[in-house]
């Protein structure tokens, strides 16, 4: 089977990270896809997909498209509202999490409205996948769009109180009509225990578009952020979001005996935080504003001797980073947050792994880096993170799709 995929990227609008990357490496595998952004699109991932002959949808087509695209975007609103007025800690918890309750249905209704263009516009395909999809109301999903589908679902942020527990419910035959894609074994087995009733299989979300880092990229790297080529330099990529430990960069930093350049690129950051970094007499600080694109992603990769990862215990969903970093060839030092990952780095020579929540562990890693320079990661390094290249994914995609087919008949 070759023929056109339907991807569907509720966050095709946002700059930066590995889904964009990912929906125009898919939609390059498979010339004439059916691309549908329900929240729109960024430029620079239109530009991506030149050349790819895909048809792109952002808007919603026929009425019951229409109908659930407002209902989600009336949805949303609701819950931006209640973030708002209940974010408080005075409100009982229930308050507090009912917003984010509704941020489910919204997400629910948008993924709805989508799979129904699907079904339109491409009612006999190889694949329909959501790329980014919702941790939660998958039989629903399914149901009012209509569609049997694949769901990527990254990671499982906010569980399913009372009232959105019993929508799912009602809907819970939608769920033998897809097939939920964990990207690591651990948010495979958090989907599980959740929803014992819900097909799923596991496989690494992000690909390998063998672009590795080139030495003129390196020696350009340095010169733009205007460091000498045998200064050490660690690069801290990514918005600053809960499940990442920046309290542990932040007190490791303060620890250095010895001097060090720190590229940090994305959004959102704390400015209080870099001030008290550029204060510190080891340390030169680096920032590029986010989000940042693929090619200023390239140029802040390149400038480092290391890609510094750090997340909270028990994070266990896939890292962007981490494959960025095996991809491109750039070591790594990253925090023993998620037991497997850690077990998969052991005695590569391109990583170094450190206690999570762990200061001085860190600070210990970081002159490591200083006075001797990792191995860069050999060209195997994502086939030992289970990447694979666009071609294998469409193809593991196609075949799990296929097996919905006889519960359809």
């Amino acid at each position: 089977m070759s023929g056109p995929l339907v991807l569907i990227e509720p966050y095709a609008n946002r700059l930066g990270g590995h889904h964009q990357r990912t929906l125009a490496a898919f939609a390059h595998a498979r010339p004439g896809s059916l691309i549908i952004a329900p929240h729109g699109i960024a430029d620079e991932t239109v530009a991506a997909l030149r050349g790819t002959g895909s048809r792109l949808v952002t808007a919603p087509l026929g009425r019951a498209a229409a109908v659930l695209r407002s209902a989600s975007r009336l949805a949303a609103r609701m819950s931006t509202a209640g973030q708002r007025v209940f974010r408080s800690r005075r409100w009982p918890c229930g308050l507090r999490r009912l917003p984010h309750q509704v941020r489910l249905v919204a997400r629910c209704l948008a993924e709805a409205s989508a799979l129904r263009c699907a079904r339109s516009l491409e009612p006999e395909t190889d694949v329909v996948v959501i790329l980014t999809a919702s941790e939660a109301l998958h039989g629903a999903a399914a149901l009012l769009g209509g569609q049997p589908h694949l769901r990527i679902v990254h990671e499982v942020v906010t569980t399913e109180d009372t009232a959105v527990r019993l929508l799912g419910r009602i809907a819970h035959r939608g769920e033998q009509r897809v097939i939920a894609v964990s990207p690591t074994q651990a948010v495979g087995d958090r989907l599980a225990a959740s929803f014992p009733c819900l097909p799923g299989v596991v496989g690494s979300f992000a690909v390998d578009d063998g672009r590795r880092l080139s030495t003129a990229e390196r020696d350009g790297g340095r010169v733009a952020f205007g460091i000498p080529p045998h200064e050490a330099v660690v690069c801290l990529v990514g918005g600053w979001w809960p499940y990442k430990d920046i309290a542990v960069v932040d007190a490791a930093l303060a620890r250095l005996k010895e001097s060090l350049h720190l590229v940090v690129a994305g959004s959102p950051v704390e400015e209080d935080t870099l001030e008290r970094w550029r204060a510190l007499p080891h340390l030169r600080l680096h920032t590029v504003p986010g989000p940042v694109g693929e090619a200023v992603l390239r140029l802040v990769y390149a400038a480092a001797d290391a890609a510094l990862v750090t997340r909270h215990p028990g994070v266990g969903k896939e890292s962007g980073l981490v494959m960025d970093a095996a991809r491109l060839g750039v070591p790594l030092i990253v925090s023993d947050h998620d037991p497997a990952l850690t077990a998969c780095l052991s005695g590569q020579p391109w990583a170094l792994t450190f206690p999570t929540s762990d200061p001085d562990g860190l600070a210990d890693a970081l002159h490591t880096v200083i006075r001797q320079p990792l191995h860069n990661p050999d060209t195997e390094a994502p086939r030992l993170l289970g990447m694979r290249s666009a071609t294998e994914q469409v193809d593991f995609l196609t075949r799990t799709f296929a097996s919905l087919r006889p519960k359809e008949s």
